[in-house]
């Protein structure tokens, strides 16, 4: 039976992109992008930092594995919107709890099968991010243009996903107490943590600086997060006010929020990185990691002269900033993602790093 396409995706300058809807059946603006993994479509749906991005898949079949409960990132996902090739809708997996459809359903996220991926990831990196409709098939061009030009995207991505209150994530016979700020914090960077002997106490983005020194903790944890690090003005002053009090420990937003706060300044990508295959180089040993990545923004290397930080990596495909550190106030960040989730692994170390920060200061404390 032939099949007729009931969706599309509408670009500002007309172009149509046909295809066969899944999940939600909802109309939805986002920041169009593209991911090149190959697995963990699930830690990417329900990856806070995706928030309202209508995202690409480069691999072809998605959904062959279902969902597992134990898997997500987030306990409510806010991905605006997926885009895939050929989506499988029969798990083959013996772990899988509910399938991709379900999933983008129960959370009223839309989904489109069946487009030109090649076509469209090449429109992305030729032409940078950008504004996308996904939309009915029946919708006439002229209207979705219109659509798209009238939408006001969110730039508040932060207050969106961040806690709304502390929780807290403890361990067995711990070694170190760590204050993670949520800006969009993916869960299993606290199961690293955990994992490692620290309990975890997440608390909202906004929370004052007296209220977590009075929390005593022996290092501060800045997460991951959707959107400009440039209006997420707590958190940079956060920083600005702790700084040298203990260890600092940031991971992708939270890394572009120590730049800031130091002085930095960041800029933003033509397509951005997400993916798990980026080489990148720790400048200290010489030693090249594959990483996996998930931003728009990066950190102006140029700007950094005389804030105190210091390159510590680099991406080898197109030189920007991977990582940073200031050794006289124990702070230091890395753009990718050392706990990504099913991989790469090459980078656990940096969360050892940081507990025998911790532990070093408590012996001199």
């Amino acid at each position: 039976m032939i099949r007729s396409y009931d969706g599309k995706i509408v670009l500002a300058d007309g172009s149509e992109y046909y295809g066969y809807r899944f999940g939600a059946r909802a109309d939805r603006v986002c920041e169009l992008v593209f991911n090149t993994s190959m697995v963990g479509y699930q830690e990417i749906v329900s990856d806070p930092s995706y928030t309202g991005q209508l995202v690409v898949m480069t691999y072809p079949i998605i959904g062959n594995y279902g969902i597992t409960d134990e898997d997500f990132e987030t306990k409510i996902p806010t991905i605006g919107g997926l885009v895939v090739r050929e989506y499988n809708d029969i798990p083959s997996n013996f772990r899988y709890t509910k399938t991709l459809s379900e999933i983008l359903e129960d959370y009223g996220i839309p989904a489109i099968e069946g487009v030109d991926t090649r076509k469209l990831t090449r429109s992305i990196r030729d032409g940078g991010s950008r504004r996308a409709l996904l939309t009915g098939a029946d919708v006439p061009a002229a209207e979705a243009v219109a659509q798209l030009e009238s939408a006001v995207l969110r730039r508040d991505q932060v207050s969106q996903v961040s806690c709304k209150k502390r929780w807290y994530a403890r361990t067995s016979n711990h070694r170190c107490n760590v204050v993670a700020v949520d800006c969009g914090i993916k869960l299993n960077i606290v199961r690293s943590l955990n994992a490692r002997g620290c309990n975890v106490t997440v608390v909202p983005y906004d929370t004052p600086a007296q209220v977590i020194l009075d929390m005593e903790p022996d290092g501060l944890f800045l997460s991951n997060g959707p959107g400009d690090p440039e209006d997420v003005t707590p958190v940079i002053e956060l920083v600005r006010q702790l700084r040298g009090k203990f260890p600092i420990f940031g991971i992708c937003l939270g890394h572009q929020m120590i730049a800031l706060a130091y002085g930095g300044k960041t800029y933003k990508l033509k397509f951005g990185h997400r993916g798990g295959n980026h080489p990148v180089k720790d400048l200290a040993t010489g030693k090249l990691e594959i990483t996996s990545q998930n931003h728009s923004y990066a950190v102006d290397a140029d700007s950094l002269a005389g804030t105190g930080l210091a390159v510590t990596h680099v991406n080898l495909l197109d030189n920007t900033v991977e990582g940073l550190a200031c050794e006289a106030d124990r702070v230091f960040s890395v753009q990718y993602h050392p706990e990504s989730a099913p991989g790469p692994q090459d980078s656990g170390y940096l969360f050892d790093r940081f507990i025998a920060m911790m532990e070093e200061g408590k012996r001199h404390a």
